[in-house]
């Protein structure tokens, strides 16, 4: 398979998921955080107070985990080790734009389908999954600096 029909299958496979994941974490991140401060908090009361009256900057945390993953795993994955930086920023502005948007569209025009995303909020109030959830963008950081890293080596 050449490298463009390559990349012509893989993008819009990368998009969606990048997509998916950008959606996510604008819509479940605060509920997950939430579920992890208030465990916390009832096991370790002072970490949990002092959590939850930062909770924002947490969530905030937690939010840039995601798009540091995805504003820097997607395009490099989509564009290769070659890529320059404004072709870089145009993949991450269009998939931010695109997460943006089409909350919007779905908040407009898509009253169930947003109902039926939205159900998946009981999901993150186990703190199982609220853990694995918020630990997701550090594992794969981790997974694809260890790979990277690999890949020097064999070089």
């Amino acid at each position: 398979m050449t490298p463009l029909r390559k990349a012509a299958w893989v993008t819009p496979m990368y998009i969606s998921v990048a997509w998916t994941l950008m959606i996510s974490y604008q819509l479940f991140t605060q509920t997950a955080v939430t579920t992890i401060v208030t465990a916390t908090n009832t096991l370790l009361p002072s970490i949990g107070f002092w959590l939850s009256s930062r909770i924002d900057i947490v969530i905030f945390v937690y939010s840039f985990a995601w798009v540091f993953v995805l504003a820097n795993a997607i395009p490099s994955v989509i564009l290769g080790k070659e890529r320059g930086v404004l072709v870089q920023f145009f993949v991450c502005l269009t998939l931010t734009f695109l997460a943006f948007i089409i909350v919007d569209i779905l908040e407009n025009y898509g009253a169930a389908s947003l109902n039926q995303i939205f159900g998946f909020y009981s999901i993150f109030n186990n703190l199982v999954v609220a853990a694995l959830y918020l630990s997701l963008p550090y594992i794969l950081m981790i997974t694809l600096d260890i790979r990277s890293r690999n890949r020097n080596r064999q070089k």
